[in-house]
């Protein structure tokens, strides 16, 4: 069903039924929407709240070591760690850990991190949230961004 979706707008796209950038008709305003090639990386792309977030993830020896909870994403717009909620693999009540995404593998439909015994998962400091959030900065500040 994705697919045939994706090939219709797709077709869509090609034929110019959707526009190659929607704007608002405001003098002097920036002209906002995506282009025809973000387009193209929307429709190819996929949710990580839908694929990712609640899912179960497991070592390499099938056992399940935790949920993935949430995905920090890094100034500079990068998904840099994975929110793992640990604490039913190590029989605690409560023991978030943050690890790098790239630990985490997808294999065989399933989210897998490699290396994960109840040893080296308890060995992790247990994640928290800052109580103090950080003021999100504009991004110019940051640069050129894709």
């Amino acid at each position: 069903m994705k697919a045939k979706w994706a090939a219709v707008l797709i077709a869509a796209s090609t034929l110019g039924v959707f526009s190659g950038q929607a704007s608002a008709q405001v003098a002097g305003a920036q002209t906002i929407g995506v282009s025809v090639e973000q387009e193209s990386i929307i429709i190819n792309g996929w949710s990580a709240k839908k694929s990712l977030l609640g899912k179960p993830i497991y070592n390499e020896e099938g056992q399940k070591v935790g949920v993935l909870h949430d995905i920090i994403i890094s100034p500079d717009n990068a998904a840099s760690f994975a929110v793992v909620a640990a604490h039913q693999f190590l029989g605690v009540s409560q023991h978030d850990v943050a690890i790098p995404m790239s630990q985490l593998d997808y294999t065989g439909g399933k989210l897998v991190w490699a290396g994960a015994t109840k040893d080296a998962v308890k060995a992790i400091p247990a994640f928290q949230y800052s109580k103090v959030r950080a003021t999100p900065m504009a991004r110019k500040e940051y640069g050129e961004h894709h």
